[in-house]
């Protein structure tokens, strides 16, 4: 890893009040506890590398606050961004699992803390407890999920489309269970065109046109969703 900060205190999860519905660490109280005994918490700072593409999986990321771009490269060396993962998501489920080698780079968007476990450590976790294996199995159906989708934006939604598919997931991640579709854009237009695919200019007046439209507001860097069922409708 690079550019990493100091580490925070030794197993702070019992501490940690960023636990709530969707995330890999809500556990029952006895498997929660042997989920605190493992890993380390660390504070990283904004491109913050955890894991290289083709590089072996030593080890697995829980989110537990901020963003983290997964990208990854074509054979001619052209990189392309596939998601942003938030809070709750663990990286490299998939790597540990199957002892295969990591799909994915994943680098810090913004300042962010992660739980990292060793793959020995994680595994053992995992076949232990049942609770922890369906949230891994649920993990990984998530991550199918997403790839399908993103794949699928990729190839039949136009740049309004999947603008309009991104705001909604800014929201989920900024609401940390709350009902409230507002949350504060850290991303920059250019950190948005980057993931769909187009130019700045381009992704400016999309915003400016859903603001416009009334699908959102725009107050600093405060965004509310208005209408999510007219954004859902411009995604193929």
């Amino acid at each position: 890893m690079h550019n990493l900060l100091k580490p925070l205190a030794h197993v702070s999860c019992s501490q940690c009040h960023q636990r709530c519905a969707g995330m890999f660490c809500n556990f029952s109280p006895q498997t929660f506890a042997d989920f605190t005994a493992i890993g380390r918490s660390l504070s990283l700072p904004s491109g913050s590398v955890l894991m290289r593409e083709s590089d072996r999986c030593e080890q697995i990321y829980s989110i537990c606050s901020g963003h983290v771009k997964l990208s990854c490269l074509s054979k001619i060396g052209q990189t392309l961004n596939l998601k942003i993962a938030f809070p709750g998501e663990v990286l490299g489920l998939g790597a540990a699992i199957s002892a295969a080698k990591v799909e994915l780079t994943a680098e810090t968007m913004v300042p962010t803390v992660v739980k990292v476990i060793r793959r020995d450590e994680f595994l053992a976790f995992v076949n232990s407890h049942g609770e922890a294996s369906l949230f891994a199995a649920q993990a990984l159906a998530e991550e199918y999920k997403t790839a399908f989708s993103r794949a699928r934006s990729l190839a039949l939604s136009g740049v309004s489309g999947r603008v309009a598919g991104l705001l909604p997931e800014l929201a989920r991640s900024e609401a940390a269970g709350k009902t409230e579709p507002r949350f504060n854009m850290t991303l920059t237009h250019d950190d948005i065109a980057e993931f769909v695919s187009t130019t700045r200019e381009t992704v400016s007046r999309t915003l400016a046109r859903f603001r416009e439209d009334k699908f959102i507001q725009i107050n600093g860097s405060s965004v509310q969703i208005l209408e999510r069922s007219k954004l859902e409708a411009l995604v193929a």
